[in-house]
């Protein structure tokens, strides 16, 4: 009876949570294709009668007059919905199509004469279902910073499904943009397809990675690895942020036993999404092939001693200064750990040019 209670509870739990879930999709959506359509309206008005920013001031001001407490619709708002339609129209303009009216991305549209032409559709192949699920799944605030920092239509579409498959937040978010994680796609050196058997499984890692990580939150100009790793424990949250979400922080130095004799891994991680645990080797310097023949002694470690049975084995990252991508291609080979290796990078202070330029007052 307690049993049968408890899974009606479950499932009474499930039902309600799915269908938040769902209506909060649908607002979102909902507002979406509301400030779409504002946008037009004032991009018409525009062009119609010249509406500048002060008419949109005015129009901010009496929109708050007519609707008492009304939010999220400033002058500023209203200029950046106006982005929005502009940069967007053509996704609604097109909206989903018969296939019969589709040909290598164009739509079979009447000129004034009655005769059919192709009007070509840039970015017809993207208009997917995944990438129309994810449009609407991302809230404005995320598409407004994807639109103002992403230029490419190519681009912008990368990071709205990236965006919305791994639930970004707006600071995860410009730290993918800021790391240029859209050209760095396919560039992290690696040993995934050797080591990890499952292809799925091989795909999540493949994301979870990056060829290279900011730094800028370092405040230690020159240090020696301990130093090093000790700033980056000071400021976990902001790595984790530079590393991408679903990382979850273990410990640095973390210790591993092996026969009486105790070794240490730099920084120790568990991937949610991988169900798997991440060992991070920090090198202040350049990558050396034997740097890997020591993660791959972790590795084994941790999956002997930490992994529970339910776990995926654990992946190693070494992050380095600088790397050679042939050096690190030959260093791989007959290892059977899943590795890879990225690179770090920060701007350490001002460039010469600006050096010297601020003055405190009176000096």
């Amino acid at each position: 009876m307690l049993s049968n209670y408890k899974q009606t509870l479950k499932e009474l739990k499930s039902m309600i949570l799915a269908s938040r879930y769902r209506a909060a999709a649908l607002a979102n959506k909902e507002l979406l294709l509301l400030y779409f359509s504002v946008g037009k309206l004032i991009a018409d008005k525009a062009k119609a009668e010249a509406w500048g920013a002060r008419v949109l001031e005015q129009v901010s001001k009496d929109l708050q007059k007519e609707l008492p407490g009304l939010r999220g619709f400033s002058a500023t708002s209203l200029k950046k919905m106006r982005i929005f339609y502009t940069e967007w129209q053509i996704v609604f303009e097109f909206g989903p199509l018969p296939a019969d009216q589709i040909q290598n991305g164009k739509k079979r549209v009447k000129t004034n004469s009655g005769l059919k032409k192709d009007k070509v559709n840039p970015i017809g192949p993207l208009l997917t279902g995944q990438f129309r699920t994810a449009f609407f799944a991302i809230g404005f605030t995320h598409h407004y910073e994807i639109l103002a920092k992403a230029k490419t239509m190519e681009e912008r579409v990368f990071y709205i499904v990236k965006a919305a498959t791994e639930f970004l937040s707006i600071e995860n978010l410009n730290n993918c943009i800021q790391s240029n994680t859209f050209k760095k796609q396919g560039k992290f050196l690696n040993n995934f397809s050797q080591t990890i058997v499952s292809e799925n499984l091989r795909e999540k890692a493949l994301l979870a990675f990056k060829d290279e990580y900011p730094f800028d939150f370092m405040n230690v100009a020159e240090a020696d690895e301990q130093e090093f790793e000790n700033e980056v424990v000071r400021n976990i949250r902001k790595f984790i942020l530079s590393i991408g979400s679903d990382f979850a922080f273990i410990g640095n130095q973390y210790r591993l036993v092996v026969d009486e004799e105790g070794c240490f891994v730099d920084l120790l991680f568990f991937n949610r999404k991988l169900q798997s645990h991440v060992a991070f080797e920090l090198k202040r310097e350049k990558f050396k092939p034997e740097y890997l023949g020591k993660m791959n002694f972790y590795l084994s470690a941790l999956d002997d001693m930490v992994k529970q049975p339910h776990e995926n084995p654990s992946v190693g990252i070494i992050l380095c200064k600088s790397k050679t991508d042939k050096v690190v291609g030959f260093s791989f080979r007959d290892f059977n750990k899943a590795m890879g290796v990225a690179t770090y990078k920060r701007s350490w202070g001002l460039p010469a040019k600006y050096k010297g330029s601020c003055r405190l007052p009176g000096h």
